[in-house]
């Protein structure tokens, strides 16, 4: 290899931090040919992990480095949500999670690369996509090892729980994780909800909100938030909360003012 091929592959691993994907396209944009990178992987600086994806050779991998390829190299907005959001926070005590699967979300228009798809991740990855939460907003910068990705924040990440999960169970512990969510800045929540367009989601956030008592839920503003019209019944067999027009599970409406 001449020198300038060396001080290429060089800088290559110099800039790029352990545990993550590459992709073929995002490295010809960076001036990385096809024949380099065939080069790079005969001479084992590289191994494929599918077609247009590769890693440094014998670099162990998880999901993360995918999902830090998927949203620096091909700029999708596909990031951890929901439930594993919540628990990568800390942010669930006294709840159960299923270490094996990890909930993933994108827009309705993002799809993952097929190399994503079906790498033998350790975890089974459950994707997800949606619309009813603008892209970026929420969102926070979770640090794994050597390298950054976006997750959802936790008040997005229990939206987008609320969002997947309606049957009696999810929903008690939606207000399991609910309860331990205390120190919201109110501006935030308030932003988030203005701009999710799920009227499920938002009903059932700020009951459960104002279920748990937490202070910052008195400084949100309803009146600029729009929840639509009519009665929605998530649950068979619930308690009616005519407040929020929705009927929930006996288990946490127990205390409220309500009709069947």
């Amino acid at each position: 290899m001449s020198t300038s091929k060396e001080t290429k592959i060089n800088k290559l691993l110099q800039n790029i931090p352990s545990g993550i994907v590459l992709t073929s396209n995002w490295l010809r944009h960076a001036g990385y040919s096809a024949e380099l990178i065939r080069n790079y992987k005969k001479s084992r600086w590289f191994e494929s992990i599918g077609r247009g994806a590769l890693k440094r050779y014998r670099d162990k991998i998880d999901y993360f480095g995918g999902i830090y390829a998927i949203q620096h190299q091909l700029g999708l907005s596909v990031h951890p949500a929901a439930k594993t959001a919540i628990n990568l926070q800390g942010r669930a005590q006294y709840v159960a999670f299923n270490l094996n699967e990890v909930y993933v979300m994108g827009d309705k228009n993002e799809r993952l690369p097929q190399w994503f798809k079906q790498y033998p991740w350790k975890s089974e990855v459950i994707y997800k996509t949606a619309a009813f939460l603008p892209k970026g907003i929420g969102m926070l910068n979770y640090e794994y090892k050597s390298f950054t990705i976006q997750i959802s924040g936790a008040a997005r990440a229990l939206m987008e729980y609320l969002y997947l999960n309606t049957d009696e169970m999810s929903l008690i512990e939606g207000y399991e994780i609910m309860e331990n969510l205390n120190d919201f800045v109110p501006s935030e929540v308030q932003g988030l909800l203005e701009k999710c367009t799920s009227v499920k989601v938002k009903r059932l956030f700020l009951y459960l909100a104002e279920k748990a008592e937490h202070p910052w839920f008195k400084y949100l503003d309803i009146d600029k938030i729009e929840l639509g019209h009519g009665k929605r019944s998530y649950v068979d067999q619930g308690r009616y909360v005519a407040k929020y027009k929705i009927t929930v599970p006996k288990e946490i409406a127990q205390d409220d003012t309500s009709e069947i």
